[in-house]
């Protein structure tokens, strides 16, 4: 990017410093024990934990991916991941102090504690190599990925220089202080990060504002992006360069935050995959990072290492609403202005003649309007960038790793070596998965592609992470019935529907590894009552579901969970959703006036589910340590 200062890579330099600096000092806890390398001493704040959580999922693909959506089918695009909010919300009032009770290191020990035999030492074996070697490699690939298309944009990079670069700062901190680092890291960078796009969006908007209007302000960017893209619709969502077109009721309009119902078959088949599968089925069924049924992976990390019960709660609760409220926006804008300024992408191969034509595609238009940053916020972009890809990469690494050596290593190779010797391990570790996903970041074209492939993989297991806690049936047997299906399906279900969308397919999916894994639980082998009556006096799970253990335990009838949780969840789903739709139509109303109703009516539920969730979330904390 030849506009690129002095002042520029200063302001990069200190950004790097700030960030990582304070993680040397974390260095000898982290050598201390597993413990402390994994799991912080589960001795972390609940405002700490939140920020290393909505701070890993910032991920520099994530930009990249929104910008995407935006692009190809309108802003409503966007529910593929606001429909999560169920899950996430879910967990807070949930799960979060389970897996606190549960007292373990790793997710993936619990089903030593849950479930019995064989079958439950080999489940735990092979997701600790299913998901922190390949299924996490390959979440780690979409963000290198992402960095390499950002990198090849702004500095004309290669693939392998990025990720040598990147390589570089990721391991040697990764593996040098711990979770302890990662998540001062993650609390630096969050900052960082959104400073940064939230400049790209305000310059974005001066740019279209000097294209539309003659104006270069923001104010009147945004007035006149509303006024052109309210005219604007997309009829054929499913080509590579979606067509727009005036609104005429056929397609999506560009602005609209809610898929059109009533179009054309090709708009029903887009209601079907950005809407209806994920409020209806995808929230429950799929198994994503960051989004869990149940709590899982590194925000599961985040919970056990949280000092408390309330603790827990607390930080997925923060995190939930920074993910969902405070960062979209700021990236949709971006994407917005990204049509008007390189509406196709032969525009964006235009601008940028020595990028790799390769690696062009719709994601690329996010990295491609950066260049309208002045000096100074150039290099405050370019280091939450940086920050954006170290905050996910980091945080892979250590999880990763902990997956593999704690859940693999140890427990099934080497079993009676030092503490130290793990903490090695672990750090070796985390070299080998940074190399392992830089090879597999070859093999991906675009964002929504892989996106798209990590939901097929995980299709229909969601559901038996939330069951497993609530039904004492569920059993070893039952996930990997769900394990073994999931993966067939995704590779059979294409081939034996030709021609059907992405929604159509995971809906088969879905039904099919479902039906299996509960016909498994219910009529298959049983787990040990023994390890059943401990889990449940241990972990004290609430409903109907374990009545027959409590019996045979002899402990007394526990008070249900009550209505509290379940109010919580429903109001702070709307809240959330309220508040996304109060920001957006705020934000058109500046270029459409009847937007303003519908921002005082967003608001207006806002402000009731957030005392109702406030409230409710009192009742349902009483009582945590």
């Amino acid at each position: 990017m030849s506009h690129i200062t002095l002042l520029d890579w200063i302001i990069v330099g200190l950004s790097l410093l700030v960030c990582f600096i304070p993680a040397l000092f974390f260095a000898e806890r982290a050598k201390k024990d597993t413990s402390e390398f994994f799991a912080s001493g589960r001795s972390v704040p609940w405002w700490l934990a939140g920020l290393s959580m909505v701070a890993t999922t910032f991920a520099s693909d994530t930009p990249n991916w929104v910008t995407e959506q935006v692009r190809r089918f309108g802003v409503a695009g966007n529910w593929q991941w606001w429909a999560f909010a169920l899950t996430g919300i879910a967990t807070v009032f949930f799960f979060a102090r389970l897996w606190q009770r549960s007292g373990v290191l790793t997710d993936l020990e619990f089903y030593e504690l849950r479930y019995s035999g064989k079958e439950a030492s080999w489940v735990r074996g092979f997701r600790a190599i299913y998901l922190g070697l390949f299924y996490n490699c390959f979440i780690m690939a979409m963000v290198t990925l992402a960095a390499s298309k950002i990198a090849n944009i702004l500095f004309g990079l290669s693939p392998w220089q990025t990720i040598l670069i990147t390589g570089v700062l990721n391991v040697a901190f990764a593996a040098h202080s711990g979770l302890w680092g990662v998540l001062v890291i993650d609390m630096i960078q969050f900052f960082i990060k959104m400073t940064a796009v939230f400049a790209a969006a305000w310059f974005s908007l001066v740019e279209v504002g000097r294209r539309l209007v003659g104006q270069a302000e923001p104010l009147a960017g945004l007035k006149a992006l509303v006024a052109e893209l309210s005219k604007r619709q997309v009829v054929s969502p499913r080509q590579a360069e979606p067509v727009l077109s005036t609104i005429d009721g056929t397609g999506q309009p560009l602005l609209d935050l809610l898929p059109n119902f009533s179009g054309t078959p090709d708009m029903s088949e887009l209601a079907l995959m950005v809407f209806i599968l994920p409020m209806a089925v995808s929230w429950w069924a799929n198994w994503y990072p960051g989004s869990e049924p149940g709590g899982g992976s590194y925000i599961a990390q985040r919970l056990l290492a949280s000092k408390s019960e309330r603790d827990s709660v607390g930080a997925s609760l923060f995190f939930n609403f920074a993910h969902y409220v405070l960062r979209p926006w700021p990236w949709i804008l971006t994407a917005l202005c990204s049509i008007i300024v390189y509406p196709d992408l032969a525009s964006i191969r235009t601008a940028f003649p020595d990028a790799d034509p390769a690696l062009i595609g719709h994601d690329s238009a996010f990295p491609a309007m950066l260049k309208f940053l002045p000096a100074g916020f150039t290099g405050l972009m370019i280091g939450g960038l940086i920050a954006a890809n170290s905050s996910t990469i980091l945080t892979h690494l250590n999880w990763g790793s902990s997956y593999l050596v704690h859940d693999f290593y140890r427990r099934f190779v080497s079993k009676d070596r030092t503490e130290r010797h793990y903490v090695n391990a672990g750090r070796f570790m985390t070299l080998f998965l940074y190399l392992f996903a830089a090879l597999l970041s070859f093999t991906l074209s675009t964002a929504q592609e892989a996106f798209q492939i990590l939901l097929s993989i995980g299709a229909g297991t969601g559901l038996i992470y939330v069951a497993r806690w609530f039904w004492w049936r569920v059993s070893a047997w039952s996930e990997i019935a769900a394990m073994v299906m999931s993966l067939i399906t995704s590779l059979v279900v294409p081939l034996a529907f030709p021609g059907a969308g992405f929604a159509t397919v995971t809906l088969i999916q879905v039904a099919i590894t479902t039906v299996s894994w509960i016909l498994v639980a219910r009529f298959g082998p049983k787990t040990d009552p023994r390890v059943l009556i401990e889990f449940y006096r241990k972990v004290r799970p609430a409903g109907p579901g374990w009545e027959t253990v409590r019996i045979l335990a002899g402990e007394p009838k526990t008070v249900g969970t009550g209505s509290a949780p379940w109010v919580a969840w429903v109001s702070g789903c709307l809240m959330i959703w309220a508040s996304l739709f109060a920001l957006g139509n705020l934000l058109y109303a500046a270029g459409d006036s009847s937007r303003v109703s519908m921002a005082w009516l967003a608001f207006g539920i806002w402000v009731v589910s957030g005392v109702v969730l406030i409230r409710a979330f009192q009742v349902s904390t009483r009582g945590a340590t």
